[in-house]
């Protein structure tokens, strides 16, 4: 047999392999096992891959440079397990040897499985520091070795980490704290929406609302008010975005992260409060 039967792909990649044609798509059917991380996998992508290649093996990763890579999977076995589709949008459990807690942000206590707080993992793995900032590195490590990721997030009873958010990325408008992901997966399901990124921008009432940068399918055209309806029938209204742009694609880094910050810039750029 010729060919590669293992691959690493971003999500964004994928995405353009399923829209390349059957060719494309059974050329993938080919791998024993496809491996995806490092942005968000949005959900009906995920759907249509899994029941593109049935008999691939998927898995996903999630991690930081300062834990030399990895530091949870969600496997094979938990991608297809129809008595928990929740887990899809998880990043797994630990890797082995690894520990995680959630923690208030603003107290630094612990908090139980299933509330909403900053992700912290211990690991031997874990880097010694920031070359020559000894400053930044006692702001991200405490003293009995954990690392504070930044990442907004839950456990569950059984150790599966979701991942809801940047900490720098959250969004709040009148005192509430909204999170991004939980809207993305919302006009993700839209038919005509290729890729969306939800990020804050200036409200002289608010403080922050939020707004959505959309990318459409091709041939596909859908408006405004139709986007922001669409949210109000799945979300609280004070989630909902108040705005939508549309852009032919997302900016997104060279690992495939979509870059929020350059999204975000022209709306601040007066602002004496730069997000």
């Amino acid at each position: 047999m010729q060919g590669a039967n293992r691959t690493f792909l971003v999500p964004a990649v994928l995405a353009q392999v399923l829209n390349s044609g059957p060719d494309a798509v059974a050329l993938f059917g080919a791998l024993k096992t496809y491996c995806y991380g490092a942005s968000p996998m949005p959900l009906p992508l995920l759907r249509a891959a899994l029941e593109a290649w049935p008999n691939t093996e998927f898995i996903q990763v999630y991690g930081l440079t300062e834990v030399c890579g990895v530091i949870t999977h969600l496997m094979g076995p938990a991608h297809r397990d129809e008595s928990h589709p929740e887990r899809l949008v998880s990043a797994g459990v630990c890797i082995p040897g690894t520990e995680v807690r959630v923690v208030d942000p603003e107290t630094l206590a612990p908090l139980p499985p299933g509330e909403h707080g900053e992700l912290w993992f211990r690991t031997e793995q874990l880097m010694k520091g920031y070359l020559n900032k000894p400053e930044e590195t006692a702001k991200v490590i405490t003293e009995d070795g954990w690392f504070r990721t930044g990442d907004m997030g839950r456990v569950d009873a059984e150790g599966f980490v979701f991942v809801e958010d940047r900490l720098k990325d959250m969004i709040i408008s009148g005192g509430e704290n909204i999170y991004s992901p939980e809207i993305e997966r919302v006009l993700a399901e839209h038919p005509a929406v290729m890729e969306v990124a939800i990020i804050g921008v200036p409200d002289d009432r608010w403080g922050e609302s939020v707004k959505a940068v959309v990318s459409l399918k091709e041939d596909q055209h859908v408006s405004e008010a139709d986007l922001i309806e669409y949210c109000q029938q799945h979300l609280a209204k004070f989630k909902c975005p108040r705005s939508v742009d549309f852009l032919p694609l997302l900016p997104r880094n060279p690992t495939g992260k979509i870059l929020k910050r350059d999204l975000r810039a022209p709306y601040w750029a007066e602002r004496e409060r730069q997000v």
